[in-house]
């Protein structure tokens, strides 16, 4: 091959040659064309000359379109009527753009002829030199006046030529006229609201102030530009004015306003699609007419059907009105003004040489060592103001005129005039620097060094942005200093905040970024700017609106709650927060703002002492907080301390203190206890700040609720504080009124200890108020007590209680010692001298009974306690005949008691038990019968088996209930008193204790006692229990274990038999199933036993897991009792869990992999039960238990030269298990991805069950870490190849997603023929990262795909791609979670032809019937459409000769059909195929549509396309002769008839019609209906068979029957059918219209119900000649159509006549 000096020789001897030179040529029509096509946006050509005029130094332009001239009329029309005549009928023929900027010079002369020589001028716009060539677009030959010369440009072929001359004295002038004339003479007015929207925005930084429009010589427009003199000022100290990489500077900043002045015609705002006032002049008739306005009637009929919602039609109607409005006064004049803010920087630029040259070659142009950049924003009042400034009756069409000037919906970026691309934010950006691309619709950001230069302006940009937002805030900050100083304040106040609050949030608002469009890395990279521009990043910060004014994001906080009682702190305002979320999230996210701490409400306690108001606030907030878990007590006792409160003006006098100090309080006041108006402790916060808090909340805080003693000694000792000066319990009456009844009402809540306690504080002091004075209690008297006079009887405690002031030892009685000591005295002396008389204790008792009630309680005591009274004389016993008794030692008189031998009362005469005695007595403790421990006594002192242990026992069980003996706590008596079985080898005569012995037989086996058998059922009335205490019986087992199976058989089933008393999860079941009761055999050591917990042993089978866990079993019954006690079938999840979490190395090495992975498998399937317990699920994501796989590469060999084999080879790699935690790991979704990087991963079993686990346990999915960064070549000139890999890819995808669910499509076939391209490169070089670990791996592809949002994605292919590669980059668009076997399916049907995919079971036959249809129907199309239409137009045109006048009134044109997919769908719309599910003679029904084959363009085409009638359409059917045709349809109505099931009607035949095949098939719902009785009309009404409420329907559904009846009726005598042969049926819920049977035509109440049109008629009058077509052709195929459009023709005109 030859060298690069081979060629370099032949190059120069090859210049040198003496042959002929030729340069070389261009077709610049070719060319121009060229250059247009990157032109392509709207108003291109005024954008370029307003440009021109920009540079040229123009302030007034001047835009004039003028027009053909229309028709003259016989007299003037009015100018409005004049102007809509030209809007409407004229077409444009010269356009006239005039400024009054700089004449041409030669140079500019000399660049206008010539294309792509730019001006080289860095401070003017124009950069490539093409601009001018845009009047080519719509002009042959423009010309160009300025100054004193002009220049008119020709053709010649397809080469251009210019000539310049001198203008003739007299014609030159100052200003600069660019005229081209229209090369179409069809060219329409342009739409006036769009062109004058455009010149608005056009005038917006461009240095023109006037632009004038004119349509002809009306003058449409005027726009004029103001600006206010700049103020300069300084870059904000904390922002940084240098870019990122250092290539710009902010130098300087000028803030400016501006206004808009806006006058413009009515007709701006007309729309000309609107009928208007000349809509009524007459219309000569004709054919053409006619057909167009039935086409445009039948058009709103079928179109018209849905209707729009209440607001549409709101807002409809008042555009109505407007556009009536307008119509009136099309010439009249309507004003506006917006106000605009302009901030502008001044840039300095430093570019490197290299940077430089590059730059320059690329637009001809030096950089700019200075620019500037402006920012266009309206605060919140210049928008308000704007919107006060409009008038006029178009005025409401301002906002459409300044919709682009006012960024109220997005901002764009200017260069001069505004571009495609949004700045992200709610801000215009000038920037006249920035590179465009060629048609200057968005920012080159593709070019190396343009995208460099390019992205340093986007940067400034936002800095800018950044610099007019602190100027914003400023200004607000200066607005709320003016208020405050008028006002003399210091303070921000809620007033003042809400003064800013609107304009405050509409600066947020116009600062918070979205995504920019159609690039989103231009908004990035302002944003990002703005947010970053701070000059120390540490101490970043920006102003923003607080509840304490305008300060740094520093010292603001976001109060996430009500934080009202720190109210210094300055907080982000609750309604910024709720307006301006997004705004304050970027504050968050980058840093600048934070949530209010608790340091921060330290801080702010500590600094100001609070308001009662705001204490209570405080404690709400914090028992809250604490409730919450989110703080605890001792959280809130730190920021209580320190913190101090005044005590409000009107408490000052009442409370212990005049500061209340929070850090000291300890107790709170209960209202329902002390009540809140009496003083408190100052360790007490009082009640008036606490009201709005439970109890429960107060002691969340640490505070103990403050209790009675406490706080009646504080009263005490603090000598009544807080009752007023001088006033004390023990002084005034008022102080022990009020403190008396508070302790009286607690008295009976107060403990026994509480109680002495106060009765101890009292006593001593005069407390009681007496009509003698204060006196304390023991010598004060109720007032009841009347024996004297003189007593110190109580006054003023009507609400204390009795009881309380006897306890404090107010007597009741006057004390009775005297005439006690009297009657005793008397009583002793009577005994000496008489014996036999002893009745004094009867007179003693009978005194007593008539003072009892005034008898003190010590005088009652004293009398039980002497002995007063004697006993009934025992035979033989005289020495004890004149003993004296306490009463409590005696016993009732009664026979069954003296069997007994106990002590009876001596009482003379019938003892009655209920006589005022007998219950007196019984009071001072006389014994109506022995209690237990009397008995107790008895039987213990008995004999074994004598009567008087007899006697005692039957004595006890008969009045065993009757005397309460039940009640007696029988297990607690400590002596030994039942008889009691002896153990083998005792004496029977044992008695024991209560607890000592058992009544069930069965404890014997654990050495219990057990009852006599014949007191074994009386065993509860003596307090023994059936069976010992289990937790006794257990502490036997405890100490006892059995020692073998059969003793545990024994042993355990005894205590299965009492499962009832071992609760699953009580103490005793703990206990017993941590004990060593449970015998495990060795049998490697023969009679070797070792004893381990139940809780550690289990029952089920030990092949998984006896290698490491204890199985046993005891046969059922004992195993119940171990089941109970915590022993399992099988360790339980959480169990596993835990073994794993603790000793994972144990058990690996124990069980193996595969063991281990089924343990990992059990924790899988019960992860929902796990997740419950937050710390085994935390420990299990933490804990290294999780078995991980790690694929390491075998070494060849052990050489020095030895390598890796080829990752392909699956020998190459061991896979070595290890322990990880969850997050140290991988989840491999990515198997191509995982390939590349396994040998540094670490990665989850694949199986579906653990990877699932692993996820919740929050494992990374390798293909989240997985950052792909493509690379690309340029793109192929041929994409032939892309665009049938295209096709091929959505052909193939329908088969692919026909077997997935719905849940796993992410996208379908029809999402990828909308918005996937294919697009074919030179090359793809894909670089895959993954996120966290530091591996990278580079690849050639030859398919990758691409999006720069979610609603588009191209497919870049190289020009041999791989189909599986296509697949890979295709398959995220479709599924969710794809699978490796969905990549090789789709690989297989895209590589594979159909009919390959046939034989493999894909069924491809929709594919082959779509591709047969659209060849068919293409050629049917184009062989049927002229005869069609030919005959439509003249049926159309023999109906109008009678109904023109009628006719007039309808639309001149119809609308064009839009596709199926966009057609208006009417309630019930037919569908093109009836189902199969009745023959075709029996019922041809007629159901909603499908979109399907291509339909006809005829009229009567589109309006069966739009109602559902369209069929197939074939090539090979001859049309009738109209006679013919005419008595066919005769015969197809007169063969219609009424519906009876018993006859069959015979349909009518057709003669002289070709008949055809159908080509699809004909389906017809299934129809099962009943007739309901309906006398009233002629017509049938039929319901379906499982309609509920039958007997109902006609009821209730009367009115649309009768409406439709009658509408049918209307039907029946256009067609002149009988009304019996239609019939009315409901169907709920099938699709059908419509369905003939039997030549009886059925219609759908249903549809007609949920239509409800206006043009019902017209609707069911379409219908009616479907179904009576069906009379002559069952299927639906082009002659079914033919008929149907026959019937339409034939009976047109009577439908006319009818409406």
């Amino acid at each position: 091959m030859s060298s690069s000096t081979d060629y370099a020789r032949l190059r120069q001897h090859t210049l040198l040659s003496p042959d002929d030179e030729e340069a070389v040529t261009v077709n610049t029509r070719a060319l121009i064309d060229k250059v247009l096509a990157r032109y392509s946006g709207e108003w291109t050509t005024l954008r370029e000359l307003l440009q021109n005029a920009a540079d040229a130094r123009a302030t007034e332009v001047t835009i004039r379109f003028e027009t053909t001239t229309p028709t003259p009329t016989p007299s003037p029309p009015p100018p409005s009527r004049d102007l809509e005549s030209t809007l409407l009928h004229s077409t444009l023929k010269t356009l006239l753009v005039t400024n009054n900027g700089d004449p041409f010079k030669e140079t500019d002369w000399q660049r206008l002829k010539r294309i792509a020589e730019g001006n080289p001028d860095e401070t003017k716009i124009g950069a490539f030199g093409v601009g001018f060539y845009s009047v080519f677009a719509d002009c042959e030959s423009p010309f160009v006046t300025s100054g004193d010369q002009s220049m008119a440009f020709y053709w010649k072929k397809d080469t251009l030529f210019t000539r310049r001359v001198k203008a003739p004295a007299g014609q030159a002038g100052k200003d600069t006229t660019f005229v081209l004339d229209y090369r179409s003479s069809s060219t329409p007015v342009p739409s006036l609201l769009s062109l004058c929207q455009f010149l608005a925005t056009s005038l917006t930084f461009v240095g023109l102030e006037s632009i004038k429009l004119y349509l002809d010589e009306w003058n449409v427009l005027e726009l004029t530009k103001k600006m206010a003199p700049g103020v300069e000022v300084s870059v904000p100290k904390d922002v940084n004015p240098k870019t990122k990489d250092g290539l710009m500077k902010i130098i300087g900043v000028e803030y400016q306003n501006a206004q808009i002045d806006a006058r413009w015609m009515n007709v701006v705002g007309w729309n000309r699609q609107l009928p208007s006032a000349s809509d009524a002049l007459p219309i000569p008739p004709s054919a053409d007419n006619a057909a167009t306005s039935l086409r445009g009637w039948f058009s709103k009929i079928t179109g018209g059907v849905n209707s729009a919602s209440a607001a549409t039609k709101r807002a409809q109607k008042e555009e109505d009105l407007l556009q009536l409005a307008i119509a009136e006064d099309l010439t009249g004049l309507s004003h506006a003004t917006v106000f605009l803010r302009i901030s502008t920087v001044s840039v300095q630029t430093s570019v490197s040489k290299s940077l430089a040259a590059e730059l320059e070659r690329a637009t001809k142009k030096p950089p700019p060592k200075h620019t500037r950049i402006a920012i266009l924003t309206s605060s919140y009042d210049e928008t308000s103001a704007s919107l006060s400034t409009m008038s006029g009756a178009g005025s409401s069409k301002a906002s459409d005129i300044f919709a682009s000037v006012l960024p109220t919906k997005n901002g764009k970026i200017f260069i001069g005039f505004p571009t495609a691309q949004t700045t992200g934010l709610l801000a215009h950006i000038s920037a006249p620097s920035v590179i465009p691309t060629v048609e200057r619709e968005s920012i080159d950001l593709n070019a190396r060094y343009v995208r460099d230069w390019n992205i340093e302006m986007l940067r400034v940009a936002g800095i800018a942005c950044r610099i007019a937002y602190t100027g914003d805030m400023q200004e607000l900050s200066a607005k709320l200093q003016r208020r405050m100083s008028a006002d003399k304040r210091q303070k921000v106040n809620a007033a003042d905040i809400a003064t800013l609050m609107l304009a405050a949030i509409h600066a947020f608002k116009q600062y918070t970024y979205d995504e920019s469009t159609p690039n989103a890395r231009v908004g990035q990279y302002i944003e990002e700017a703005f947010w970053t521009c701070n000059k120390q990043a540490w101490q970043a910060s920006i102003e923003v609106l607080s509840t304490r004014g305008i300060l740094p994001s520093q010292q603001v906080r976001i109060a996430t709650e009500d934080l009202s009682f720190v109210e210094g702190i300055p907080v982000v305002p609750e309604e910024v927060m709720q307006k301006a979320p997004d705004f304050l999230a970027k504050l968050r996210d980058y840093g600048l703002l934070s949530d209010i701490t608790t340091s921060d409400i330290k801080k702010e306690l500590e600094a100001q002492a609070l308001t009662e108001k705001q204490v209570a606030e405080l404690l709400k907030w914090a028992c809250g907080k604490v409730s919450r878990q989110e703080m605890d007590a001792s959280a809130v006792q730190t920021l209580f301390d320190g913190t101090v409160a005044g005590v409000d003006e009107q408490f000052v006098g009442l409370s212990s203190s005049p500061v209340i100090q929070l850090g000291q309080i300890q107790s709170y006041v209960n209202t329902s206890r002390i009540p809140a108006e009496l003083p408190t402790p100052p360790q007490t916060m009082p009640f008036r700040l606490t009201k709005g808090l439970s109890l429960t909340q107060l002691s969340s805080l640490g505070w103990e609720e403050l209790q009675i003693v406490p706080w009646l000694r504080w009263i005490i000792e603090n000598r009544g504080q807080g009752f007023g000066a001088g006033q004390t319990i023990e002084s005034t009456p008022a102080v022990a009124s009020q403190v008396l009844p508070v302790i009286s009402k607690a008295w009976e809540s107060l403990s026994q200890s509480s109680k002495q306690t106060v009765v101890e504080l009292l006593v001593p002091l005069t407390v009681i108020p007496t009509k003698s004075g204060m006196r304390k209690p023991p010598q004060a008297y109720f007032a009841s007590v009347k024996v004297f006079y003189d007593l110190p009887t109580i006054v003023g405690l009507q609400s204390v209680k009795e009881k309380f002031l006897f306890a404090l030892g107010v007597r009741k009685t006057v004390e009775l010692n005297v005439v006690f000591d009297r009657l005793m005295a008397k009583s002793v002396g009577k005994a000496a001298d008489d014996e036999g008389n002893s009745s004094n204790h009867v007179d003693l008792i009978k005194y007593l009974v008539s003072v009892k009630d005034d008898v003190p309680a010590e005088d009652i005591k004293r009398l039980r306690d002497t002995p007063i009274c004697t006993a009934e004389a025992r035979s033989g016993d005289q020495l004890n005949k004149s003993k004296l008794y306490r009463l409590s030692d005696l016993y009732e008189p009664n026979d069954a008691i003296r069997r007994l031998g106990l002590p009876i009362l001596h009482w003379p005469g019938l003892f009655r038990q209920q006589s005022p005695e007998g219950r007196f007595l019984k009071t001072l403790g006389l014994r109506p019968y022995p209690d237990v421990p009397a008995l107790v006594d008895i039987l213990n002192r008995a004999p074994t088996g004598s009567d008087l242990q007899q006697a005692a026992l039957e004595y006890f069980v008969v009045n065993c209930f009757h005397h309460g003996y039940n009640k007696y706590p029988m297990a607690t008596i400590d002596r030994a008193f039942l008889p009691v079985l002896p153990f083998p080898g005792e004496k029977s005569n044992l008695i024991a204790k209560p607890n000592q012995c058992y009544a069930d037989s069965k404890a014997a086996i654990l050495r219990f006692r057990v009852l006599r058998e014949d007191l074994q059922s009386q065993h509860a009335m003596f307090g023994v229990a059936m069976h010992p205490p289990i937790d006794i019986a257990a502490e036997r087992l405890v100490k006892a274990p059995p020692l073998d199976i059969m003793q545990a058989k024994t042993l355990f089933g005894y205590f299965a038999g009492r499962l009832n008393e071992i609760g699953p999860s009580g103490n005793l079941a703990e206990r017993l199933g941590t004990a060593p009761i449970v015998p495990i055999m060795n049998h490697e050591k023969h009679g070797s036993v070792r004893f381990v917990a139940p809780r550690s042993v289990y029952l089920g089978d030990a092949t998984n897991y006896g290698d490491i866990l204890d199985f046993v079993d005891f046969g059922a019954e004992a195993n119940a009792f171990l089941l109970r006690i915590g022993s399992t079938h099988e360790p339980s999840a959480t169990e596993i869990a835990q073994l794993l979490i603790k000793q994972p190395g144990r058990l690996l090495q124990t069980l193996g992999t595969e063991k281990y992975l089924s343990l990992l498998r059990r924790v899988a399937e019960n992860a929902v039960v796990l997740k419950k317990d937050k710390s085994i699920w935390s420990q299990l994501r933490s804990a290294p238990c999780l078995l991980a796989v790690k694929e390491v590469v075998k070494v060849s060999s052990t050489n020095d030269s030895e390598k890796l084999r080829d990752l392909d080879d699956e020998e190459t790699t061991i896979k070595e298990y290890s322990l990880c935690s969850a997050p140290t790991m991988v989840i491999v979704d990515d198997f191509a991805t995982y390939r590349l990087f396994q040998s540094n991963l670490v990665a989850a079993p694949q199986e579906e069950t653990l990877e699932g686990l692993y996820a919740a346990l929050e494992t990374p999915y390798l293909s989240k870490l997985v950052q792909d960064e493509q690379r690309m070549g340029q793109l192929l000139r041929d994409q032939s190849t892309a665009q049938r890999l295209e096709k091929l890819i959505v052909e193939r995808c329908r088969l692919f997603l026909h077997d997935q669910t719905e849940d796993q499509i992410r996208h379908d076939a029809r999402w990828l023929e909308v918005n996937m391209k294919v697009k074919a490169t030179e090359f793809l070089q894909v670089t895959r990262r993954l996120k966290g670990y530091k591996m990278q791996f580079m690849e050639k592809r030859s398919a990758a795909l691409h999006r720069e949002s979610k609603r588009d994605a191209t497919l870049f292919v190289t020009s041999r791609c791989d189909l599986y590669e296509v697949s890979r980059a295709l398959m995220p668009l479709l599924l969710k979670r794809p699978r490796q076997q969905d990549y090789l399916a789709l690989e297989i049907l895209m590589e594979s032809d159909l009919g390959r995919l046939k034989r493999k079971g894909y069924n491809v036959d929709r594919i082959l019937r779509a591709k047969a249809a659209e060849t068919r129907i293409a050629e049917s199309e184009r062989q049927k459409r002229d005869v069609e239409q030919r005959s439509v137009e003249q049926t159309m045109a023999s109906s109008n000769g009678t109904k023109g006048q009628q006719q007039q009134q309808l639309p001149l044109t119809a609308p064009p059909t839009p596709p199926p997919s966009q057609q208006a769908r009417i309630p019930g719309a037919f569908n093109e195929s009836p189902p199969p599910s009745l023959p075709p003679d029996n019922n041809n029904q007629l159901t909603r549509p499908t979109p399907s084959l291509k339909p006809s363009k005829s009229l009567f085409g589109n309006l069966t396309r739009q109602l559902g009638f369209n069929g197939p359409q074939h090539n090979n059917t001859s049309n009738p002769s109209p006679s013919t045709e005419k008595k066919v349809l005769k015969d197809a109505i007169a063969a219609t008839r009424p519906f009876d099931s018993s006859a069959l009607a015979t349909p009518a035949t057709t003669k002289d019609l070709a008949t055809e095949t159908p080509t699809y098939c004909d389906s017809t719902p299934a129809t099962d209906i009943v007739k309901l009785p309906c006398p009233s009309l002629s017509m049938g009404v039929f319901v379906s068979r499982s309609t509920p409420n039958k007997e109902t329907f006609i009821a209730s559904h009367r009115e649309s029957i009768e409406a439709f009846s009658r509408l049918l009726r209307t039907l029946c005598q256009i067609f002149t059918l009988p009304e019996s042969s239609l019939n009315i049926y409901h169907d709920g819920s099938g699709a059908g219209i419509a369905f003939n049977s039997r030549q009886s035509i059925f219609c759908n109440l249903r549809v007609f119900e949920e239509g409800q049109m206006d043009n019902a008629l017209v609707y069911w009058f379409v219908t009616l000649c479907h179904e009576l077509a069906h009379n002559l052709v069952h299927e639906h195929g082009q002659a079914h159509s033919f008929h149907t459009e026959s019937f339409m023709t034939e009976y047109i005109e009577r439908l006319v006549e009818v409406l």
